[in-house]
């Protein structure tokens, strides 16, 4: 169970601790944060209500620690690493648990997301190496008007303390994806965890405590964001933030100042479909892609532009298809479990209230208990509705009839946002022809927009985000070169 075993340390009583130098806390605000069971809509964990003084000590720890850790061999930072991987994936369960009854994760999906983690702070400790252990020779000579006389070496350093805020709905595997690769580049490490995701991402810190790193360099501060979060955003010993969320992240950037930035803001992930397309694996990956999770996905499918002409047929096969999905709690590993807060059930009702008043084709009734919204098709959804914009993160799925192809990628082109797409089609040349015509970070063909393997870039255009993510891209992006330049008096030449 979640805080007991070899996690009974991280709990006082009914509240779970913050993590700071290497040790378990209490806040001294005497305040704790509820987090709601989405599914049951009653509190289910407390976390620390951690004051700005916390942020402070905790920041002042984290640069101190950091410059220690700077000096760390790459084989002993990749060493910790993979014992914390290791230490993950043997406690896989109370993390899992965590997650089933903070966010309405669905059990299987909830140790899919652990054991997923392990296998990415792994990977990250691997390439860490590679790439961190490699430099750059350059030679003056190699530019017109130089002799030989400067040699230039180069090598990628640690920006500092990196601030990491991971989102409700993967928190520890997101949280792990800015974790690894900071620390892995000799940075410090400081999370904010969602509300909804701190219970999983402290058991998941906890991981990290066992493994040995050193005091200070890794802390975890729970707490309201009305009342830390500007504080830790706009702090001056932040040297780099990665987030993913929403709106949000909009915020965070105008204010944060010149840093790195490494932002995923969401998207409204178009799914264009065209004549000659397998309406089957089109079918499969509608549903996959727009319900997995409820829908509460970056990546889900959030429209579907597919060609008139073979439009019935792909509304009654997706139609045949959401009939099996099963609606319940997360522990029977339903396919649609409740959506996090009530908040966000009421905006998903709204958008389809007014698809419903501006004439769109209902596939299914709708159907809403608590947070809980049962799975739902929306056909003839047209461009004056808010559906055709908006992000639900929920389970429903609009469809928009088009007529062309430069139909649906101008649709594409015009949303706010820019994260992934995908198109499906037998013929690759088109394929490749609307891939380059989307504005997106990534196009999918045939096949459901997703974040992941994890070593892949991951980016979005426009207010999708700022920066790219993906192992590599992450390690470098926490990391900035540093050059050092030999003079030498007269010029010189190998074998010369």
């Amino acid at each position: 169970m979640a805080g007991t075993g070899l996690f009974a340390e991280i709990l006082d009583g009914e509240v779970y601790k913050y993590y700071a130098d290497g040790e378990w806390k209490t806040s001294s605000s005497g305040k704790s944060v509820s987090i709601i069971n989405p599914a049951t809509r009653k509190p289910q964990y407390k976390v620390q209500a951690c004051t700005q003084e916390e942020v402070n000590a905790v920041m002042e720890l984290a640069k101190s620690a950091q410059k220690s850790w700077a000096k760390t061999p790459l084989w002993k930072r990749a060493e910790l690493l993979h014992k914390a991987a290791a230490i993950l994936k043997d406690n896989k369960a109370p993390m899992a648990e965590s997650l089933v009854k903070e966010i309405a994760k669905p059990a299987k999906d909830s140790v899919t997301e652990v054991v997923r983690s392990g296998d990415l702070i792994s990977y990250c400790a691997e390439e860490g190496v590679r790439i961190l252990g490699e430099g750059k020779f350059l030679l003056s000579d190699s530019f017109p008007g130089n002799d030989r006389t400067k040699y230039c070496l180069t090598s990628k350093i640690p920006l500092g303390v990196v601030l990491a805020i991971p989102p409700f709905n993967y928190p520890v595997n997101l949280a792990v994806s800015k974790i690894a690769p900071a620390l892995i580049a000799g940075n410090s490490l400081v999370l904010k965890p969602p509300t909804q995701g701190a219970v999983s991402c402290l058991h998941m810190v906890h991981c990290f405590h066992l493994a040995g790193f050193p005091k200070g360099l890794i802390s975890c501060i729970t707490g309201k964001g009305s009342e830390i979060g500007d504080f830790l955003t706009m702090h001056p010993a932040v040297n780099c933030i990665s987030f993913t969320g929403g709106d949000t992240g909009i915020s965070i950037s105008k204010k944060a100042g010149m840093i790195p930035l490494q932002m995923e803001l969401g998207g409204k992930d178009a799914c264009i479909v065209l004549e000659d397309a397998d309406l089957d694996l089109v079918a499969s990956n509608i549903i996959k892609g727009g319900f997995s999770y409820s829908g509460q996905r970056c990546t889900a499918v959030k429209v579907v532009l597919v060609m008139e002409s073979v439009a019935d047929e792909l509304v009654e096969k997706v139609k045949a298809k959401v009939a099996k999905l099963t609606v319940g709690p997360p522990e029977d590993n339903s396919d649609i479990t409740a959506v996090v807060s009530e908040s966000s059930a009421n905006f998903i009702e709204g958008l389809v209230m007014d698809a419903k008043e501006k004439g769109a084709t209902f596939c299914q009734e709708y159907k809403r208990e608590g947070n809980l919204i049962w799975p739902l098709l929306l056909d003839n959804v047209r461009p004056d509705m808010r559906i055709a914009w908006e992000e639900p993160f929920g389970p429903v799925v609009p469809v928009l009839r088009i007529n062309s192809v430069e139909e649906g990628i101008n649709h594409c082109n015009a949303s706010n946002f820019g994260l992934q797409g995908c198109v499906f089609t037998k013929d690759i040349n088109k394929a490749i022809l609307i891939s380059d015509a989307m504005e997106t970070g990534t196009v999918q063909i045939n096949s459901a927009p997703a974040r992941g393997p994890d070593h892949f870039p991951f980016q979005g255009l426009k207010d999708s985000g700022i920066g790219s993510q993906g192992v590599t891209n992450s390690i470098n992006l926490m990391t900035i070169v540093k050059t050092t330049v030999i003079n030498l008096p007269t010029p010189s030449y190998s074998m010369g």
